[in-house]
């Protein structure tokens, strides 16, 4: 192409300048070298050299631009630099920009930077009326110590937030977050996670299909579909949040805790997980649940704390304690139980039934099999008192009571139970045909009483002080019930539901 007459370059470029001043019109504010070639480039103006370009707040800088003066369109090519303000910097191998609807097409090695973050990728569209910028060729954006990776994705600059689309990840040096849908915003580094995702970090894994983690205090609060993993931890809820700083978790409604070492869920309406201090905080409907081997235990109390580490557990129960199995159920004021020796404490006012036996005093203490959590003794602790009731006479009861108990239990039945000090019984002896030979009231310093099916079978004496049988005529009712009789099977829990018989929702 045959190079034009410098002075005509010249009143061509200051009849550019001139005629392009209005405010929609894009301006050029310098080039080395103005070219025109109709044949080659029909309506387009051939800029090249240090060519600066300006639109209403905006500058590009380029080596080589077509202008279409009539479109009021520039391609621009070469170590392509578009700056808005002093906000944001695009650079970019070509450009293609409308004035007219300010919209800038770039591709080839496309980076975009503001105060706060960098965006690199393929091919881009600006939109400066929207002030939006939007991807779809695979984008990576830089910020601090975040990186962002998605197919598609779009930049709203006056919001400073970004919407991820399709394979979004986000790498942290203490998580990764994974989603299809991400809207991050870069002032206040909150990540809007909408569909599944998860967060992956080194002690744990959390899943959730909507929810917000922030960048900058590494706090999430996750509603939906909700859940966090931990090597023998999880936790799940209707809302849950989570502080990654204090490694701290709370959550409400429908909140279960599993507990893959000691076999457990842990269930409420509120709950507080403190992983640095090996400590939950449970209520409002409060449950745990032990497994055994070949039945559940459930646990229920107004709150719960629950301390140490998994092999060392400790539960503390209080206000209204409940519990209930198959086979045994109970109440008492306050509970305490060490997993490790397998020893649980029932405190303030304790009853517990096993089958046909009510068994109260003022400690009782319940020993698990530490291996398969399956209770095998008890005893209890000042004013033992043990009550059946003889199914065959009317209000008849079977009782036993001392200072102390200890009971061996064997296939889920109580099988032998032993008091010492003060012991007293009172016994209805029947003979093989179940007909009542008499009532047997005696006194000993010691008792071993057999119970075969649930039932007193046989009692012996040790060092007896007193006692008698006597025929049913002989025993007036009122001696027939031993000082401190309570039969409180009016109490008994018969049933899970039964656990919250007294909480409301």
């Amino acid at each position: 192409m045959k190079s034009l007459p410098l002075f005509f370059l010249i009143g061509l470029f200051f009849w550019n300048i001139s005629s392009y001043s209005q405010s929609k019109k894009i301006n050029i504010e310098r080039s080395d070298y103005v070219d025109i070639n109709e044949s080659e480039v029909p309506g387009a103006v051939l800029l090249s050299g240090n060519v600066t370009i300006v639109h209403e707040g905006a500058r590009m800088t380029c080596n080589k631009a077509y202008h279409f003066a009539k479109d009021n369109f520039i391609k621009a090519f070469g170590n392509v630099h578009l700056t808005q303000g002093d906000t944001v910097v695009m650079t970019s191998s070509y450009v293609e920009y409308n004035g007219d609807k300010k919209l800038a097409f770039a591709k080839g090695n496309v980076t975009v930077r503001d105060p706060q973050t960098t965006l690199v990728t393929d091919s881009l569209r600006f939109d400066r009326n929207k002030q939006e910028v939007y991807y779809e060729s695979d984008g990576v954006i830089y910020e601090k110590e975040n990186t962002l990776k998605s197919k598609v994705g779009r930049y709203y600059l006056k919001q400073k937030k970004y919407e991820f689309l399709t394979a979004v990840t986000l790498t942290n040096p203490k998580y990764v977050i994974k989603t299809n849908h991400l809207n991050y915003h870069t002032k206040s580094g909150d990540s809007y996670l909408l569909g599944p995702s998860t967060i992956k970090g080194k002690d744990n894994f959390i899943y959730t299909e909507k929810g917000i983690y922030n960048t900058k205090t590494n706090q999430a609060k996750l509603v939906k579909k909700s859940y966090i993993k931990y090597q023998n931890q999880l936790i799940q809820g209707d809302s849950l949040f989570y502080d990654r700083n204090k490694e701290f978790s709370s959550a409400t409604k429908n909140i279960k805790v599993t507990d893959s070492i000691n076999r457990s869920v842990l269930k409420g309406d509120y709950g507080e997980v403190y992983r640095k201090k090996d400590s939950i905080y449970l209520t409002k409907r409060a449950v745990i649940v032990n497994r055994t081997e070949t039945d559940s235990v459930y646990l229920h109390a107004k709150q719960f704390i629950v301390t140490g580490k998994p092999s060392q557990r400790i539960i503390r129960g209080f206000n209204n304690v409940r519990i209930f199995s198959t086979d045994v159920s109970g109440k008492c004021d306050s509970i305490h139980s060490k997993e490790q020796i397998g020893l649980t404490k029932m405190i303030g006012n304790p009853v517990l039934w096993n089958k046909d036996s009510q068994l109260t005093g003022e400690v009782i203490h319940l020993i698990a099999d530490k291996n398969s959590k399956q209770l095998d003794s008890l005893k209890i602790i000042n004013n033992a008192f043990m009550i059946q009731k003889d199914s065959l006479s009317l209000n008849a009861y079977n009782q036993v009571k001392g200072v102390y108990l200890y009971g061996k239990i064997i296939d889920k039945k109580l099988n032998r139970v032993e008091v010492v000090k003060n012991a007293e019984v009172i016994f209805y002896v029947r003979d093989d045909k179940q007909e009542l030979i008499g009532i047997n009231k005696s006194l000993s310093n010691r008792i071993i009483t057999e119970l075969l099916n649930n039932k007193v079978n046989t009692i012996n004496f040790y060092q007896q002080v007193d006692g008698n049988i006597y025929p049913e005529k002989d025993l007036p009712e009122n001696a027939r019930k031993l000082r401190g009789f309570l039969w409180r099977e009016e109490e008994r829990i018969k049933s899970l539901s039964e656990l919250f018989i007294t909480e409301k929702k």
